[in-house]
């Protein structure tokens, strides 16, 4: 009887004991700025518990959210009757130990709500910094291809205003016939601006077509800045435009046009000295057409090769063209 009663005194004892600090630690760790008025109720409850009687005070220590889980573990342990005082005791320290660790861990990894909290391998932070790393290299690699594209720019438009690195290898020594049946060579132009133009006298449009342009630029040329420029043209059919042939031919024209003619080997070297491309097509005894470059050479005054210009220019960008050139040429 007296064992019996010794182990009760000691039990009531530990009940204190436990809810002391039970009391304790859950006002420690619910101390806001403003207390919420059901917590405060349920920590006077449970500081008011009696020291007897630990039954009755258990449902309402079982409700809070933050220490449910410790709550149920402690009155499972007050509740074993079956260990004696010194392994009650010696047990006491290091169950109480790990449940304020329970509830230290608890508190810190469950919501509101008391449901736990999993937390993954992508927080908010690793989030954050994966989100500015990668607009920083957005931004970085923007502004880079943006510096790329002007240092292009600056690069083509210094080539462009540069100075030439050598001339074109267009143009050269030639030995020719003028429709009036005179010998010339490509000296008889210098001193002179030459437009020259390689056609045949048999073509049905593209060369005709080009020949009224070279003329009306010509004249163009001459009425907006005062520039003289010599219209030459060169027949790339030796085999039927006789000087007879060519000389009614650029009448049709300017009466400032120059055409020139020869022989097969005449023409040939002149073709190949001014890059010119032409041969025959479509051939039927005497009636064929002469497929070659549609291209208008400038030549200064040395009667070398300044620039050439295409079938795409009018007119009005062949004159603009020859004039810019001529101005520049001067300077």
């Amino acid at each position: 009887m007296t064992v019996a009663m010794a182990s009760g005194i000691l039990r009531n004892a530990c009940r204190r004991h436990f809810y002391r600090s039970l009391c304790s630690y859950t006002q420690h760790l619910w101390r806001p700025t403003k207390q919420s008025p059901s917590i405060d109720w349920m920590t006077h409850a449970v500081s008011g518990i009696p020291q007897s009687g630990f039954r009755p005070v258990c449902s309402l220590v079982i409700p809070l959210d933050y220490v449910s889980h410790a709550s149920t573990l402690s009155y499972k342990y007050l509740s074993t009757s079956s260990m004696n005082p010194e392994e009650l005791a010696a047990k006491k320290p290091v169950e109480v130990a790990s449940k304020e660790g329970e509830k230290a861990e608890e508190s810190h990894q469950t919501d509101p709500a008391g449901k736990p909290i999993r937390r993954g391998p992508v927080t908010w932070l690793s989030l954050l910094l994966l989100i500015l790393t990668g607009a920083g290299l957005i931004f970085y690699y923007d502004n880079e291809k943006k510096r790329h594209i002007e240092e292009l720019n600056t690069a083509s438009t210094a080539v462009k205003q540069g100075p030439s690195v050598g001339k074109a290898a267009i143009g050269g020594p030639f030995k020719l016939v003028n429709h009036d049946g005179r010998s010339v060579t490509d000296k008889d132009f210098l001193g002179k601006w030459t437009l020259i133009y390689f056609g045949f006298t048999h073509c049905p449009d593209i060369c005709p077509d080009e020949l009224q342009k070279l003329a009306a630029a010509v004249d163009k040329i001459r009425a907006a800045a005062g520039i003289g420029i010599v219209p030459v043209f060169i027949s790339v059919d030796p085999e039927r435009d006789t000087v007879e042939q060519v000389r009614e031919y650029v009448k049709e024209f300017h009466p400032n046009l120059v055409g020139l003619t020869g022989n097969v080997d005449e023409i040939r070297q002149v073709a190949r000295a001014y890059r010119v491309y032409y041969m025959k097509t479509e051939e039927e005894g005497s009636d064929y057409l002469v497929d070659h470059s549609i291209v208008m050479y400038l030549m200064d005054p040395n009667m070398e090769f300044v620039k050439f210009f295409g079938k795409n220019y009018d007119v009005d960008a062949l004159a603009e063209g020859i004039i810019k050139e001529v101005k520049q040429h001067r300077k």
